[in-house]
């Protein structure tokens, strides 16, 4: 079984012949999905989308797939092959296209018109090339075959990816609802197909790999979501992610039939449901709908709002609610259905808008105490039927942290690969497809890039790290006044402090140690600046930590005079 290796250095050339895949996000984690594909000196990429950040990434609106490795080749890509329109596959395609905005985009017609809706709010008109199910199309080097597969939003498509070094099935996120709400069924037949041609190389979904069996039919969720409705005796919100297109005609299928009137809260939910009514995927009752602002001229119990913030989102419409910071006010009585599981990571949030709800009243039910969400992501048994359909030589996991994609690999043994042509990437790892033979060769950097409210990769780790001393810790500034010429000091210190609970009349007792430590060097000849402002943080540092055991950040000012 292959896996990366910290010593990998810089792939070497890519035989004649072969193809290359380099996963820019994705393996290792659940979002950021993004894989190069190259042949011939042309490449493909397949999905381009975001991370979430978490808790330990403050004031980190988004994180981007680093596109260092593609940057100087933007010529060379053929196009952008787009599995589904999560955003976690979609939505660094704007940031990508801010490069390049001629790449070409491929994916099925709601794919396409979501991103389109993005892109509008970026200023970007897309080069689209939609594409159905049972579809191929010829993308340079690269022959692409669409296949429906079956996930939380309609119109996935998974991609058989053909090139002369042989073929390669991409599922994208997938799972085998038998019983779909929608009766898109995933393409088991076309897998089946691929698999007697011959799949040189299957990239799977590795999300629920260690969940047993066969994930629970999107149809069991409409009865409790009904019911829910029915006994609800004043307002009910329903928080989903806000491309659910399947959950929000489910909860529009319940609120119609017990008279109620709906409305979309939260912008990116008003304009995807807008985007699937227009086309077709959501089904909506004239009058139905109204609008958010109006709701108060219906009685409690005749109104159904659908918000996003289902993953306890700062600023998504469910978290400004809990927080009494929307204009929609929480009472008691209310009815709170969080619509959608928790993304890995998520879980202190959604526990504080729960609490936060609860406060005022509001009966919270979701996916701990009902069953009103199922994943959308294949289990355990459905990976195996999948990888027993295909039967491909080699076997790569994807889509999933490490717990995930080793699971899947364990599977992928189970069923007959050999150990040694399953290949386990994260993220940079570049992997060659060659003589039917997929093996790591290499690595190439592939960081976190942070979107910062309009800044693109400008914060840092070392700006996040001080980020969070600041809110851990609090910040001392010390201003000092020193002889240019003598390093002696003539004014000062002065020192400010915020939130370092630190008493301000302590400083006075330990302002005469600074002096002295200022004293010293300047005896020692010492004139430079930047030895004066070292002398000051330690000075200032060792004193803290040994008084009050705390680590503020220490901001030495030095004047010169």
């Amino acid at each position: 079984m292959s896996h990366p290796h910290p010593d990998l250095g810089p792939p070497p050339a890519l035989p004649e012949g072969g193809l290359r895949i380099v996963a820019l996000g994705g393996l290792g984690e659940i979002g950021r999905n993004m894989a190069v594909f190259e042949y011939d000196g042309r490449l493909l990429i397949v999905d381009c989308g975001v991370l979430f950040p978490e808790p330990e990434q403050p004031g980190v609106d988004l994180i981007l797939p680093d596109f260092d490795y593609i940057r100087d080749r933007l010529d060379q890509i053929e196009a952008i092959v787009l599995t589904h329109a999560h955003e976690d596959h979609i939505g660094a395609v704007p940031y990508l296209l801010r490069e390049r905005r001629d790449i070409p985009l491929v994916g099925s017609k709601l794919t396409l018109a979501l991103i389109e809706a993005k892109l509008t709010e970026h200023r970007i008109q897309p080069v689209k090339n939609q594409v159905v199910e049972g579809e191929r199309r010829t993308l340079g080097p690269f022959d692409c075959e669409f296949l429906a597969v079956n996930h939380s939003i309609p119109d996935a498509l998974a991609v058989a990816i053909r090139t002369p070094a042989g073929i390669v099935l991409h599922t994208g996120d997938f799972r085998m609802d038998q019983l779909p709400s929608d009766g898109r069924l995933t393409d088991l037949g076309g897998f089946a197909r691929l698999g007697s041609e011959g799949v040189d190389l299957l990239m799977s979904d590795s999300t629920n790999a260690e969940v047993p069996g066969f994930v629970t039919s999107e149809r069991e969720i409409g009865p409790v979501i009904d019911e829910v409705i029915r006994t609800s005796e004043q307002r009910v919100i329903v928080a989903s992610f806000a491309s659910h297109v399947h959950r929000i005609q489910q909860v529009i299928d319940a609120a119609a039939k017990h008279g109620r009137k709906v409305a979309l809260v939260g912008r990116s939910m008003v304009r995807n449901m807008g985007v699937a009514r227009d086309l077709g995927y959501l089904n909506v009752p004239p009058d139905l709908v109204v609008d958010s602002r109006d709701i108060e001229q219906w009685p409690p119990q005749d109104v159904v709002l659908i918000c996003t913030g289902s993953q306890g989102e700062p600023m998504a419409a469910l978290s400004r609610m809990a927080n009494r910071d929307h204009p929609i006010r929480i009472t008691e009585g209310d009815t709170v259905l969080l619509a959608s599981s928790l993304v890995p990571g998520n879980e202190t949030a959604v526990n504080k808008v729960i609490n936060g709800l609860s406060r005022w009243g509001a009966r919270v039910v979701h996916k701990g105490n009902a069953k009103v969400h199922v994943s959308g992501h294949a289990a355990a048994g459905e990976l195996l039927y999948v990888l027993n359909l295909t039967r491909p030589s080699n076997f790569m996991p994807v889509h999933g942290e490490w717990r995930h994609l080793r699971a899947h690999a364990k599977l992928a043994s189970l069923t007959g690969v050999p150990e040694d042509h399953i290949v386990i990437a994260e993220d940079g790892v570049v992997v060659d497809l060659v003589n039917g033979r997929a093996k790591i060769v290499g690595a190439v950097h592939a960081g976190y890039v942070y979107v910062d409210g309009s800044s693109v990769g400008e914060i840092t780790d070392v700006s996040l790290k001080d980020r969070r001393i600041l809110g851990d810790e609090g910040f001392i500034s010390v201003v000092v006044v020193v002889d240019s010429s003598t390093g002696k000091l003539t004014a000062g210190p002065e020192i400010h402090a915020r939130g370092s609970g630190i008493d301000p009349a302590q400083f006075e007792e330990f302002i005469p140690q600074i002096e002295r430590a200022l004293q010293d060097k300047a005896a020692d000849g010492v004139v430079d600046m930047q030895e004066i402002r070292r002398v000051v943080r330690r000075t200032v540092g060792r004193w803290v930590s040994d008084t009050y055991r705390r680590r503020p950040m220490i901001i030495p000012v030095v004047v010169e005079v």
